[in-house]
């Protein structure tokens, strides 16, 4: 029995040092791959990927899923506690529907070092990772980070591969309305399609497009889409 837990607290310490180091390692480099692109690909929903740097992303990206996802992007901790609290009260109200508040910091958490699903354990490790990146990395990273690992279409990951799928462009020359249909699929981009062209992601890619309007004018959303 002393081998056994001495075996288990070995090993418990190198995954904490290995969880740590790549925590450090996605601060600076590309993730290899994620769970959620692993599922995908034996899923048979297939991968197609392509990194790109925030600096060679159209600022209509960001600005369009910022517009879509999450408007206090600039301005919170991680967390949208508004938003959560109203989540809890709607699903109190209908417990056969679920309604995510879910910031672009908490979907990074999530796409980049977890697992999808809806599990306590899943949420509560969300957590603990949000606060993290929060911490470590820059507003930019984490924008950087979820632009190239949501999934933006039925195996298409990341914004340059929905760009040269959807446009047949790089993501550098989206523009503004690109960016908004790119975005108005993301709530379930197996379902909503870009092309050919869902009447939802028509109508929601133009309100999209009038938020982005009203927010491109903050200094704090500037300073996330300065290159």
């Amino acid at each position: 029995m002393k081998k056994v837990f001495k075996f288990l607290k070995r090993l418990a310490l190198w995954l904490v040092l290995l969880h740590f180091a790549y925590i450090l390692y996605v601060w600076v480099f590309p993730p290899p791959i994620t769970l959620t692109q692993l599922g995908s690909l034996l899923g048979g929903h297939g991968l197609h990927k392509d990194w790109v740097s925030y600096e060679e992303m159209s600022p209509q990206a960001a600005l369009a899923v910022m517009a879509a996802e999450d408007q206090l992007f600039p301005d919170h901790n991680g967390f949208d506690w508004k938003s959560i609290e109203k989540a809890m009260a709607y699903n109190k109200r209908k417990p056969g529907r679920v309604r995510g508040a879910s910031t672009i910091s908490q979907q990074v958490a999530k796409n980049v070092f977890l697992w999808q699903g809806r599990s306590y354990v899943r949420k509560g490790l969300e957590v603990y990772f949000t606060f993290v990146i929060e911490a470590l990395y820059s507003k930019q990273r984490i924008m950087e980070l979820y632009l190239n690992v949501a999934e933006m279409g039925e195996g298409t990951f990341g914004i340059e591969a929905a760009s040269q799928r959807y446009f047949g462009k790089p993501a550098s020359r989206l523009s503004r309305a690109e960016a908004a249909k790119i975005a108005a699929a993301l709530p379930n981009p197996k379902k909503y399609s870009v092309k050919p062209l869902s009447s939802y992601v028509s109508r929601r890619s133009a309100w999209i497009q009038r938020q982005m309007n009203n927010l491109e004018g903050d200094p704090d959303v500037q300073r996330i889409l300065k290159r």
